[in-house]
């Protein structure tokens, strides 16, 4: 079993949030190095050395690094596209805490995409779709091809989130209707939400990178500017972004994470029409309970709750 060593940067104030947010992620077995902590050590430990390692004195300089480690293979692929939303949101909301830089040991980013392509398959997911990578050969058969190209962005279907939400989507979606997604990634959804019928989708991410990203993959499917329109900018807080979504949509989506799924639940009714649904998934199994009770207090009612290795999807209305 081959393991990626993943690096975070940050300064002493963004050790513990970063810690948080990774183990929102269900990402455990951090390894934390602080300089402060190294110095205290030392201080209090004097007296079992004469002298200290001047490369490790100069290493340890300056350093607030948390480190975690995935498996090389697509489940772990995963959980480092999915650290790297969390980062870039991370950052947007506390500029204080950088550089928030993740690096990765002996793999560059483009090799990083191009090994994990190798992992990415056909694959059929509940009793419609089909995801098929762009640069494989697959045939549908009965089913709906959805072909994407993810890049560096968080969406390929392989994650058990994803794939939550495409089973609640096949379900819900009907013809005719209006869907938002938040937080979308590489549009894996919102996409194949258009592709089960619904007339027109907006999606928006506070990750620039996405909206070129869905752009691409909504012009593999075949579908234009013209159903589809993405953005990038937080919905909380940019009021043009909120004056361009505009509202009353059939069907809201966020494969997020639990804090910010908690905080835009308010948000999330207001953009619904009255009966409309708001399908939320990226919830690991210790939040569920207090994500569904947020869920609650916005005025949702849980329709139905699914699982799969180890996290929640729920359905409200």
């Amino acid at each position: 079993m081959k393991w990626l060593a993943l690096h975070i940067d940050t300064v002493p104030a963004g050790l513990e949030p970063v810690e948080a947010a990774l183990s929102a992620l269900g990402i455990d077995g951090l390894v934390i190095e602080d300089e402060r902590d190294f110095r205290r050590f030392l201080e209090q430990n004097q007296q079992y050395w004469d002298y200290v390692d001047e490369e490790l004195d100069r290493s340890m300089t300056g350093k607030c690094r948390i480190t975690f480690y995935a498996e090389e293979n697509e489940a772990g692929f995963g959980q480092v596209a999915a650290a790297r939303i969390a980062l870039a949101r991370l950052k947007e909301e506390h500029p204080e805490y950088a550089p928030l830089l993740m690096t990765m040991d002996g793999i560059e980013d483009a090799d990083w995409e191009n090994n994990w392509k190798a992992f990415y398959k056909p694959m059929e997911i509940g009793e419609r779709l089909l995801v098929i990578p762009d640069w494989e050969e697959a045939d549908p058969r009965d089913r709906v091809a959805l072909r994407m190209n993810p890049g560096l962005t968080f969406g390929t279907g392989s994650h058990a989130t994803t794939r939550l939400c495409l089973t609640a989507l096949e379900k819900t979606v009907r013809p005719g209707m209006r869907v938002l997604d938040l937080g979308c990634g590489s549009g894996i959804l919102s996409i194949a939400a258009l592709l089960l019928g619904a007339e027109s989708a907006f999606a928006c991410d506070i990750d620039e990178k996405a909206v070129d990203v869905a752009y691409e993959n909504a012009a593999l499917n075949g579908i234009g500017k013209d159903r589809y329109t993405v953005r990038a900018g937080d919905i909380l807080s940019d009021a043009g972004l909120q004056r361009e979504m505009g509202g009353d949509y059939d069907v809201v989506v966020a494969n997020i994470v639990s804090d910010v799924i908690i905080a835009l639940a308010p948000a999330a009714r207001r953009l619904m029409r009255e009966g409309g649904y708001f399908l939320t998934s990226g919830i690991i199994d210790s939040r569920a309970e207090e994500v569904r009770a947020a869920l609650s207090a916005a005025g949702f009612t849980v329709e139905e709750a699914n699982a799969s290795e180890g996290w929640y999807s729920f359905l409200c209305r």
